[in-house]
């Protein structure tokens, strides 16, 4: 069985897949955080992987910048293979001027500017957000594993480079977090596909203050958050099994 972006067979990925944009980053965390990891897919290098973490299965696959290219590999996910949860694992830009720089953020509720949500959605006035248990299971592990996880509301853009200057400045006196690109359509399909979803975010650009870290400091906080997203992905396939 395979889908046209998707080569891989049914049972190749497990029922809770990671998902960076970054299909290097999705490399990175098969060779780095999983065991027995092994290729399942990679039309367009847009690659996916299925290993074991703490000897449960888990899957990583790259959606692509944007929610146009996130939703392929999110909808074939959900609908073709079997797939119950997906975990965002990403970076965002800071708008909150008290977030700290390597803070991990769990989307607890997201606003967009984009029209995929209407289309998937048209009738609805919901909120996009994320599975409450997805969410419970991630308080829990962030205070076992005496993390700091902030909670709160993201922007999901469709534009990377924003032509309203006043964007950071009204969005964090509306006590909005920070901006990435993929998590309403997260959102979105899940609740559309009836699956379940989490977006967790590393803090990567501050765009009040214009620090952002050195590639050395981001590729450690991500490995903090990537085996924070692992131990949620393993305590929800405990759950869904």
């Amino acid at each position: 069985m395979s889908t046209p972006h998707i080569d891989a067979e049914m049972g190749d990925f497990a029922p809770v897949v990671l998902m960076p944009g970054d299909p290097l980053r999705a490399t990175y965390i098969a060779e780095q955080h999983l065991e027995d990891a092994r290729l399942v897919t990679n039309i367009r290098n847009a690659s996916g992987y299925t290993g074991t973490y703490e000897g449960v299965r888990v899957s990583v696959m790259t959606s692509g910048m944007g929610m146009p290219s996130a939703a392929i590999y999110m909808t074939e996910l959900y609908r073709f293979y079997g797939v119950e949860t997906i975990i965002r694992v990403g970076t965002a830009g800071v708008f909150d001027p008290s977030l700290e720089l390597r803070s991990i953020v769990a989307a607890t509720e997201c606003i967009t500017n984009s029209s995929i949500p209407g289309h998937l959605l048209p009738n609805q006035d919901s909120l996009l957000a994320p599975t409450q248990e997805l969410v419970t299971m991630a308080v829990r592990i962030a205070n076992q594993e005496s993390l700091d996880l902030v909670m709160g509301k993201v922007f999901s853009t469709d534009l990377f480079y924003e032509p309203d200057q006043n964007l950071t400045v009204d969005m964090a006196a509306d006590g909005v977090l920070c901006v990435e690109m993929e998590t309403a359509g997260l959102y979105a399909l899940a609740k559309y596909e009836g699956r379940r979803a989490l977006s967790l975010l590393t803090m990567s650009d501050h765009l009040t203050t214009g620090e952002s870290l050195s590639s050395a400091e981001r590729q450690v906080t991500l490995d903090e958050m990537i085996e924070f997203a692992l131990k949620v992905a393993v305590a929800d396939s405990e759950a869904i099994d």
